[in-house]
């Protein structure tokens, strides 16, 4: 084992052996690096204030990604590039592009929130040579202005271009350079650090990872730390054992075969928006929704099914989809359905030692029809209050195949069996459709929390089975507000 985290701080090596398991990358940078650029606004990931750049290897390039610090843990960035606001502009004191392009457009107004939109820009900078209008919304965001000065730094996002290309950026000119840095940090040995008894672990393959979890069935597993960070930044919740998927490569992939995909359980919303949207585009622009690009970067469909919540967006969809889930403890392995995971609330079939080690995604036969749709309070970057996928194959005008999955209707992501028997083998008919509906009630009993009232729940998952209805009987019939737009992740 490895006893020190190694990454760059802009071009400077680290090598930190002493380190809280939770220590955040925020409070480690405004702490202990006193980069008061970076600033904490919610601490659970949902403002911008604190986005940071993380940069990793990616194949033979370096992938840039936007980060939110307050919920990141340091010793997650082993084998990473980490940039903040201080590292943007050049030696000489000259603004960059990103930088420059805020002050032009008067951007900033109280300041507060600025440095997490520059670092969003950054990224989208590095990333996309020529992003489109709706594109640099998206890639905004997960940033929050208490000021309404949007359109401002929307313009910005567009006038950085105009200040210089990409390619000619000191950034792109060195990343070869910090490419080969980065590969020079990569070993397979287990990095195991922490501050006594408590440790944090970053085993490198799927077997020391299944060989660690045995030792310590006990640890909490974490990906991205969506959810895990704020049991530490807003529980206070003590951690004693952390093991972390992010350095085993082998877990990362996704493998396309003639039948389907086969997704590691650490594969980030943001590595499989293009393949996964391209094959069903219902299902990437659910994952567009998803957070924000701060959240997509890091968040991974393993975590998303094991975390177990009834309100995670890709269950149902993928539920729907007919995927299935390898569970790993030790060299023994086990397939099952994926609805067959979830038991109950906050319960699920997986033993101690036993962990989610990929997801098989079925690639639709021929005249399958999907769809996804989530509701939200507002559309982008809200938790759902109603999940809801189908995929249908309708045959001489009647339903031959139908799955139907829900989230938010129960206490686990869960298909409606009672409505399936129901309009299996009828016409697919409006009329039959909403004789079904009462099927729903049978399946689901839904509750009122804040995000929606059990009554509104029941008729809004009604309605999007009559949307089924409508979108798979006229095509042409409008029912969203916008277009698919997750390809241009792709």
């Amino acid at each position: 084992m490895r006893d020190t985290v190694r990454f760059l701080l802009g071009d400077e090596l680290r090598e930190i052996r002493t380190v809280d398991p939770t220590l955040t990358v925020l409070d480690w940078l405004r702490i202990e690096e006193r980069k008061t650029g970076t600033k904490e606004g919610c601490a659970e990931g949902d403002c911008g204030a604190c986005t940071v750049v993380v940069g990793r290897r990616d194949g033979g390039r370096v992938r840039y990604e936007p980060v939110n610090a307050c919920i990141r843990f340091l010793a997650t960035l082993d084998g990473c590039q980490l940039l903040t606001v201080e590292h943007l502009k050049a030696a000489d004191g000259a603004l960059h592009p990103v930088q420059q392009a805020m002050v032009d457009c008067h951007g900033s107004q109280c300041g507060f929130c600025t440095p997490g939109f520059v670092m969003a820009l950054f990224a989208l900078y590095r990333n996309d040579p020529a992003p489109a209008e709706d594109r640099i919304d998206d890639a905004l965001a997960g940033n929050l202005c208490r000021c309404t000065g949007y359109a401002p730094i929307v313009a910005a996002g567009q006038r950085m271009y105009q200040l210089g290309a990409p390619k000619a950026d000191r950034f792109a000119a060195a990343e070869a350079d910090i490419f080969e840095r980065l590969v020079a940090l990569e070993d397979e040995e287990t990095v195991a650090v922490g501050d006594g008894a408590r440790r944090f672990y970053a085993p490198a393959t799927k077997a020391a990872f299944a060989a660690l979890l045995l030792q310590h069935p006990d640890a909490t597993i974490v990906s991205g730390a969506t959810d895990v960070g704020l049991w530490v930044t807003k529980q206070q919740r003590v951690l004693p054992a952390i093991i972390y998927t992010g350095r085993v490569s082998d877990l990362r992939g996704i493998r396309e075969t003639a039948d389907g995909f086969e997704i590691g359980a650490a594969v980030t919303y943001a590595e499989a928006i293009g393949p996964l949207g391209r094959a069903y585009p219902d299902l990437g622009e659910l994952i567009r929704r998803i957070g924000a690009e701060q959240v997509r970067a890091v968040g991974t469909i393993g975590g998303n099914i094991a975390n177990g919540s009834p309100i995670g967006d890709t269950p149902p969809a993928l539920i729907a989809a007919g995927a299935t889930l390898v569970l790993r403890r030790g060299d023994d392995r086990r397939s099952l359905p994926l609805e067959e995971f979830f038991i109950a609330y906050g319960k699920q079939d997986r033993q101690p030692g036993e962990f989610v080690e990929s997801v098989f995604l079925p690639k639709l036969r021929p005249g399958d029809r999907y769809r996804a749709y989530k509701i939200t309070k507002r559309f982008d970057q809200d938790i759902s209050a109603v999940c809801a996928a189908f995929r249908l194959r309708v045959e001489d005008g009647r339903v031959a195949d139908i799955r139907i999955a829900y989230g938010g209707m129960a206490g686990t992501p869960k298909r409606a069996a009672a409505t399936e028997a129901a309009l299996l083998g009828q016409p697919w008919t409006e009329d039959v459709v909403r004789a079904a509906l009462p099927a729903l009630a049978r399946d689901f009993t839904p509750l009122t929390d804040w995000r929606a009232s059990a009554d509104y729940r029941a008729k809004v998952a009604a309605n999007l089975l009559l949307k089924l209805h409508a979108e798979t009987a006229d095509p042409a019939a409008e029912t969203r507000l916008v277009g698919e737009r997750s390809l241009a992740h792709a």
